[in-house]
């Protein structure tokens, strides 16, 4: 039982370190390459896991030659676009300014079901309001919608607006975040003075606090609803 044990740990690291090596990508976001290397990775690991008969080294090799394999595809496939397009292949244009194009349907193995869901997808439910869509190498759907169709904007509208701040998370989850307050040049007491003006005894009472570059700062208590400060605070 403690062989059984010390190798699904140390197959787990290995996997875990070869998916780490894959980077941060979702399943949906994969290249078909990197979509491969994750299927054999994990059928490969579940051998050597369950089969204590299977010497456990048959199960490293394999894995490791199997991340030689994708960092050297990875590499080639950011020098060569030739190499990039021969792997991953290249966006098809599915519908244009003549409508579908039923062609590029056929060579993408696709129905109008799938274009149709993958267009609801990305937030597009009726063809006609569509001027191009376009099926990327990983299986998503970009859409450019018709002008017509495009919801307005605030520049179409002549709107005055704040420009877009980034906020940062300063308490997740009743946890200091002390790394983001160190970036910002702030310490505890900014922190104490605002939990004080607003009666909260406690940072673990706090579900999230963020303060954004214009110093505007969103807070919710647990399980009460969220407030955004009408103050600016200086950072």
């Amino acid at each position: 039982m403690i062989t059984l044990v010390l190798r699904s740990i140390i197959i787990y690291c290995i996997v875990l370190f070869a998916v780490r090596l894959m980077g941060k990508r979702q399943i949906g976001d994969m290249q078909p390459f990197e979509l491969v290397v994750t299927l054999i990775i994990a059928d490969l690991a579940c051998i050597p896991m369950s089969d204590v008969s299977i010497p456990i080294v048959f199960g490293i090799v394999p894995l490791l030659t199997l991340v030689i394999l994708h960092y050297f595809f990875s590499f080639i496939n950011r020098k060569s676009m030739l190499f990039r397009k021969l792997l991953n292949g290249k966006p098809i244009i599915v519908i244009d300014k003549q409508g579908i194009n039923y062609r590029a349907l056929q060579k993408l193995n696709m129905t109008i079901n799938d274009l149709t869901e993958g267009l609801r997808a990305s937030q597009c439910f009726n063809i006609q309001d569509v001027a191009y869509a376009i099926v990327e190498t990983n299986g998503n759907i970009s859409v450019l919608l018709k002008s017509q169709a495009s919801p307005a904007t605030t520049s179409d509208l002549k709107l005055p607006v704040e420009e877009t701040c980034l906020n940062v998370i300063l308490i997740n989850d009743g946890k200091l975040v002390k790394e983001n307050l160190q970036n910002l040049n702030l310490d505890c007491s900014f922190i104490d003075r605002i939990l004080k003006e607003q009666k909260i005894t406690s940072v673990s009472d706090v579900l999230i606090l963020t303060i954004n570059s214009n110093g505007e700062v969103f807070f919710q208590e647990k399980n009460k609803p969220s407030k955004i400060l009408n103050k600016k605070v200086s950072t």
